[in-house]
């Protein structure tokens, strides 16, 4: 068989699949030309602004171009968050005050933020180490929200409940918009005043509306990731109520400078720019894992999500099953990428990889 047919026969399985995601790029596309229209954004924009940066036109309506995006009041674009994580954090620390509970409703966060709530590592100023209580709800069996427990999860003293939407580095199904709305709906139902906050990383522009869209107080992620478009070279975002973003910018700045402060370092240009690519990125790399996890399955690998299933991030799992045909995978993508390929022969020869191909 020619090593091509394998992927000519997964493109034209998929080409009605294909064909939806298209149809997608397009309508997110057109929310983001809108929301730039909208706010007559022009190069004037692309301006730096250094020192302190206070009023930096480009940067603030930046905030209001992102914010119409996401379906929310407010947003805080900035190149001084180092990655989502760190966004996360800040709108964890902003809302969150001694006493007060986290909850999170979709099992164990990223490990990225056992430190910041204080399930792993001492004396880092962790949530937990000031006071912050901490609980999870597990998931199911089957990987999915515990319906029947949320409905009850909710105290008086929860005071954020944490959505990660993305199944990250689990061997689960990730979030749709619409699990992300029924659970803001029970939340809410249970405590008006608890504030719905999602980690968003993975997830922006993979369906039609944002989680701020459906009802979500407060969302966080990574420029480096969807929203960036390949091009922003740092940063990270939060978006929601305008109360909490504000609140969230203190964290990052210092109470009373929040978001007026802060310099763009000439980057206004890229992240504009990143912003009205990411939906045609975020596409192609939809496109890429329904193309992957289609060939990998018929090489007889379990994939998570399986090649039809709709897509809810930007994430796909292949179980390889040995550390030879991951390094064989890793080589392999090496070989074809465009920068660094001269290196891979470096690399030390791996009997697998001429099994694999």
């Amino acid at each position: 068989m020619n090593s091509a047919e394998p992927i000519q026969h997964a493109e034209q399985a998929l080409c009605q699949i294909f064909s939806g995601i298209d149809t997608q790029v397009k309508k997110n596309l057109r929310r983001v030309l809108t929301a730039l229209h909208r706010h007559k954004v022009g190069v004037h924009h692309f301006a730096e602004v250094t020192g302190y940066g206070h009023g930096d036109l480009g940067r603030d309506t930046l905030d209001q171009v992102f914010a119409e995006v996401m379906g929310a009041e407010a947003a805080a674009v900035r190149v001084q968050f180092v990655s989502g994580t760190h966004a996360i954090a800040c709108a964890l620390f902003g809302v969150l005050r001694p006493g007060d509970e986290m909850l999170a409703v979709a099992g164990a966060p990223y490990d990225t933020l056992e430190e910041v709530i204080g399930l792993r590592g001492k004396n880092q100023g962790s949530l937990m180490e000031y006071g912050v209580r901490y609980r999870q709800l597990e998931l199911t069996p089957e990987g999915t929200i515990d319906w029947q427990g949320l409905a009850q999860a909710v105290g008086p003293d929860t005071r954020l409940v944490h959505i990660q939407r993305s199944c990250g580095y689990s061997w689960r199904s990730s979030l749709a918009i619409a699990d992300i709305e029924k659970i803001v709906h029970l939340v809410k139902q249970q405590n008006p005043n608890t504030v719905c906050f999602v980690d968003n990383c993975y997830g922006e522009f993979v369906e039609e509306q944002e989680p701020t869209a459906v009802g979500a107080d407060l969302i966080a992620g990574s420029l480096i990731k969807n929203p960036g478009g390949t091009l922003a070279p740092a940063g990270g975002y939060v978006a929601g109520r305008a109360e909490w973003v504000e609140a969230a910018s203190y964290r990052l700045t210092a109470p009373g400078i929040g978001t007026s402060g802060g310099a763009t370092f000439n980057q206004n240009r890229l992240l504009f720019q990143g912003l009205f690519l990411a939906p045609q990125m975020v596409g192609e790399a939809m496109k890429g894992n329904h193309l992957v996890a289609h060939v990998f399955q018929q090489l007889g690998y379990a994939v998570n999500p399986l090649p039809d299933a709709p897509r809810r991030d930007v994430i796909q799992a292949i179980q390889l099953s040995s550390p030879e045909k991951i390094m064989a995978f890793c080589r392999a993508i090496q070989q074809w990428s465009p920068i660094g390929h001269t290196s891979a022969r470096f690399l030390p020869p791996c009997p697998a990889m001429k099994a694999n191909w």
